[in-house]
Formats: structure tokens, C-alpha cells, sequence
């Protein structure tokens, strides 16, 4: 591994850190300067160990845009993460990750560059690193499932949106231990076919992959998600494949006729699947593992949860199969925390009649569910 310089640049650096901060930086591998943005939330003072999330750019994107696009920001802000963006190379004209497809003479370490960011910020501040995720857009869904093949020793839980595995990924996959994997993807993705082409594998080739390599149940659990939002042309079946190898999970939401973008993003293509928040479904799941496995599975798994009316015109109702405190949270589409509070019966009211008409995500304990707040 290179020795590495990092430069941070922007809001001024010290510690402890009292606000967000938004950190250009750079390190030299392999002789040449790579960047990143990396975000650190209001909440990080250095104290604790806190997980870290990978987040990359799609091809001929940025990590400024992939921030923006594919936004943890307010989420990181909530739950204490940090939250890098790296920045890819350019190969004729074009940033991206040499994930090995695309036949242009691309020969940038970028496994070994990840490796060394991973290093260089776990020196600079407290991470866990049993708790390294990696997620990204379409090429940078690539690059996650690369490093699940060649650093699952250091990635704790990858997720992909709109992203797959290259025929080279998939041949020479040598992860070293069972790794979570979430896919999020559309059927109408006109980028990354859903059913593969001659330079991507089919995302059900994908799955399967991961399903024997985890060893996880066969036969998934099918969900058809509440389509919240009738208008975006599309709809949501999270699939699981449950029982892997210290307890991990192979999972894949299929996009119904969805395209190839970001669920719930701010910044709205055609296409767009709006029935759930790709950034918390993703963060959801990171924060279900670590290196090891499964984390401890609380209690309130296994409770009944009711929900009414939903959709809801002001408040709604809590119904519960138990009778013990649970905090609750309230997120907007975005990952804004917006009411939290604390349940202290088995029926309990939570007033929404000062919010405007819009999807809202009610996270209890470690469950999160969907709220459409109508007119």
C-alpha cells in the first residue's frame, strides 16, 4: 500500500467536530492523485467507533453528483456514520471504475485505491472497520460488487442500484467470506439490462451467485410493497433469500418497470421509482451486519406491528403486540428526521397533521415503515 497524503479543504478542520463538515481530499496510490469527498456528521466527536459507508459514481458521474444523487447525507446526520464519495478516474474522457467491461484499456487499481481510503480515514478518525460498507450507482454498483469478490475481508455488506457483476467479476469472484448483498434494480433498465448483455451478467445471475456463494435458503420470501405512488409507473417486490452463512442475507428489490436510476432521489428522472427511499433501504440493511455476520437481532423483530390509516389525512395509530418502550423516529423521503418520540403502550397516536402531503418513513427500533401522508 502507498503511503498517502490527504488534504482537507473546506469548512475548517478540528476536533472534536460540533457541526457537519464536508471534506475535499485526496491521497496519492500508485503514483497518481485520487480524490474523494468524504461527509462527517454533526453528531461525530471522535469518541466511539462509528461505521463507514462507501458510497460510488456512476460512469461519466462524479462523486459531487453521486452525493447529491444518491443522497445519505441527512441519514448519516441521524445515525452517526461517515459518508465518503470516491471519485474514479478518467479514461478517455470518461470518470469510472475499472471494473473490467468496458475493453478500453483501463488498468487503474481502484480494488487497491479503495483499500488504502479505507486505511488512511481509519487513521484519521474512530471507525469501526467491522462495520465498512459499500454501496453505488450503476458503475459504482460494479465496483461494489468487486470488492465484495476481491476485499470482502474488509467490506462488511454491499448494496447496488442499477448496477451488476461484469463476466470477468463473476468468473473470478474470490470472496473470502459470506457477504450481505442487497440488489436494487428495475426491469426497465435501459442501461444495465435486467437480463444481462454481453458485458453484464442478468441480475437473477447475480442473485443466484450470491445466494449458493452465502449459502442461503433457496426459496425466498417474495413481498409486493404498498405502491405508494401510483404515478411513477412502477412497483416494488423485495425478495429475500434468508438463512446464509452467519446469518447474512442475499436480498434483491425489483423495480417494476423501473429504470435505470436512484429510488427517491431528489434529483427526480424519468423512470424514477418513488415507493421507496433507495438511501434508507440501503442503510437499513448495512446496519442489520458487520464483518462477522448478522448482529444481534433485537427483540422487536419479532413484534406485530399494525398501522392505521395509511394513507392518513393528520394522524395515525400505532398498534403493537407488546407493551414496552420503543423510540420511534420520522423521516422524510429524503432521510430528514422530523419527529422522534418515545412508544410507552401497545396502542399509541403520533400526530402528522402539521406535515405536508408526502411519503414519510417511520423508523421503530430497527423496522422502518412507509407512511403516505394525503391531502
Amino acid at each position: 500500500m502507498k503511503h498517502t497524503t490527504i488534504l482537507l479543504v473546506l469548512i475548517g478542520f478540528s476536533f472534536p467536530i460540533s457541526a457537519q463538515q464536508t471534506i475535499n481530499g485526496s491521497m496519492i496510490h500508485n503514483g497518481i492523485q485520487r480524490d474523494y469527498i468524504l461527509y462527517i456528521p454533526a453528531i461525530y466527536d471522535g469518541s466511539t467507533d462509528v461505521p463507514l459507508v462507501l458510497n460510488f459514481h456512476g460512469y461519466g458521474s462524479n462523486a459531487n453528483e453521486q452525493m447529491f444523487y444518491g443522497d445519505f447525507r441527512d441519514i448519516a446526520d441521524t445515525e452517526g456514520f461517515l459518508l465518503v464519495h470516491p471519485q474514479g478516474t478518467i479514461i478517455n474522457g470518461d470518470q469510472q471504475w475499472n471494473v473490467g467491461f468496458l475493453g478500453n484499456g483501463n488498468t487503474t487499481d481502484d480494488v487497491g485505491f479503495t483499500e488504502a481510503l479505507i486505511d488512511e480515514l481509519a487513521n484519521l478518525y474512530t471507525i469501526n472497520l467491522d462495520r465498512v460498507y459499500a454501496t453505488g450507482m450503476s458503475n459504482g454498483g460494479f465496483m461494489s460488487f468487486l470488492l465484495a469478490c476481491q476485499l470482502s475481508e474488509k467490506i462488511a455488506a454491499v448494496a447496488s442500484v442499477t448496477g451488476s457483476m461484469t463476466p470477468d467479476t463473476y468468473d473470478a469472484c474470490n470472496a473470502q467470506q459470506p457477504t450481505p448483498i442487497l440488489q436494487i434494480h428495475g426491469t426497465g433498465d435501459s442501461n444495465v439490462l435486467y437480463n444481462g448483455d454481453t458485458w453484464t451478467r442478468s441480475i437473477e445471475d447475480v442473485i443466484s451467485y450470491w445466494v449458493n456463494y452465502n449459502n442461503c435458503e433457496t426459496s425466498p420470501t417474495t413481498t409486493a410493497l404498498t405502491d405508494i405512488n401510483r404515478l411513477d409507473g412502477s412497483t416494488v417486490e423485495h425478495i429475500i433469500y434468508s438463512g446464509g452463512d452467519n446469518g447474512v442475507t442475499t436480498e434483491h428489490m425489483k423495480i417494476i418497470g423501473g429504470g435505470h436510476t436512484w429510488p427517491s432521489s431528489a434529483i427526480t428522472l424519468p423512470g424514477t421509482n418513488q415507493d421507496i427511499n433507495a438511501s434508507m433501504e440501503i442503510w437499513h440493511f448495512f446496519s442489520k451486519f458487520d464483518i462477522n455476520g448478522i448482529l444481534s437481532v433485537p427483540e422487536f423483530d419479532n413484534i406485530q406491528v399494525n398501522i392505521y390509516p395509511n394513507p392518513t389525512n393528520s394522524n395515525i395509530n400505532l398498534s403493537l403486540s407488546f407493551s414496552k418502550e420503543v423510540n420511534y423516529e420520522l423521516f422524510s423521503l429524503l432521510g430528514k428526521q422530523l419527529i422522534i418520540g418515545t412508544i410507552k403502550s401497545s396502542n399509541q397516536e403520533i400526530d402528522l397533521s402539521n406535515l405536508p402531503p408526502n411519503i414519510y418513513y417511520l423508523k421503530l427500533d430497527n423496522q422502518v415503515f412507509k407512511i403516505l401522508k394525503s391531502n
